[in-house]
């Protein structure tokens, strides 16, 4: 047992011999920690500067290419026009100085990667509900200048679609469009560019997104991890199913949330609702 008593916990991350441990509203560090897994000690406290809301509180979180801790803070809601403090990304020193929020207008995100080749940063975005079952798809965008985008949340979903109720008066082009659809409603979590040399080629720098899966519609779609392909112009230029088979009969006999490329070059699947990980390798 490394900690209890923690609200929520979600977030991990390993680095430099620390584990960094996010709650629902703070990041703890636990310093030398393969030494201690007996007895780890008292973790050292990052921050505790964010929000308490429980909706879209779970904190996926990651270190950057630029040695910088990323954590998502999400709309305290479904749909609504967040405080300055909510529908964001935050970036900071990994001691939990220099605060600064690197992209605005982000309903939920619980999963995102750095592109291997031009260090974008790279994330899921979950649309709003109850506008219809086939609007808005849930986005894979990707932020090019840090500090100066918005992502549309509430004004407009999936780059072209203006909000009901927020979007009276505004436009999508006022915001930074999606690279991506990945489905309405389909739930995207967790994914990784594959930076693995067991796949074969055409998988090298690809994207791996874990679907959840849909909650509130009729025919549920997602319950599956898909694999996605960026073009020249950093768009989407295709979107494939990579596994299948936890929708059957319209029902889940699987759910998966993240996704992770393992030191062989396998990938490592997520699933809650088994409460199991699946390793997925190469054919020998």
């Amino acid at each position: 047992m490394i900690a209890t008593g923690l609200h929520r916990p979600n977030g991990v991350v390993f680095h430099k011999g620390a584990l960094y441990v996010a709650e629902l509203s703070k990041i703890w560090r636990f310093d030398d920690i393969e030494n201690n897994l007996d007895a780890p000690g008292k973790p050292v406290l990052v921050s505790d500067d964010f929000p308490k809301d429980e909706a879209h509180g779970w904190k996926f979180i990651a270190i950057g290419p630029d040695e910088k801790l990323y954590v998502p803070v999400g709309a305290p809601g479904n749909i609504l026009n967040p405080p300055d403090t909510h529908a964001q990304i935050r970036r900071m020193d990994l001691d939990g100085k220099n605060v600064e929020v690197v992209a605005r207008g982000v309903r939920n995100t619980v999963g995102f990667d750095w592109n291997p080749q031009t260090k974008n940063l790279t994330f899921t975005d979950n649309g709003r509900d109850w506008v219809s079952e086939d609007i808005p798809n849930d986005e894979l965008n990707v932020l090019s200048e840090p500090g100066k985008q918005h992502f549309g949340y509430p004004f407009c979903h999936q780059g072209n679609f203006t909000d009901p109720e927020y979007g009276w008066g505004r436009s999508c082009a006022e915001f930074t469009a999606p690279a991506g659809l990945l489905g309405p409603h389909t739930a995207a979590l967790g994914m990784r560019f594959y930076t693995g040399e067991q796949f074969p080629q055409a998988y090298r720098n690809a994207i791996f997104i874990a679907r959840h899966g849909s909650w509130n519609k009729t025919q549920k779609l997602g319950g599956d991890v898909v694999v996605a392909r960026l073009g020249a112009d950093g768009k989407m230029a295709s979107l494939e199913p990579f596994l299948t088979g936890f929708l059957q009969d319209n029902r889940y006999v699987g759910r998966p949330v993240d996704v992770l490329v393992a030191r062989d070059g396998a990938l490592l699947v997520s699933d809650d609702y088994n409460g199991a990980v699946y390793r997925i390798s190469a054919a020998r």
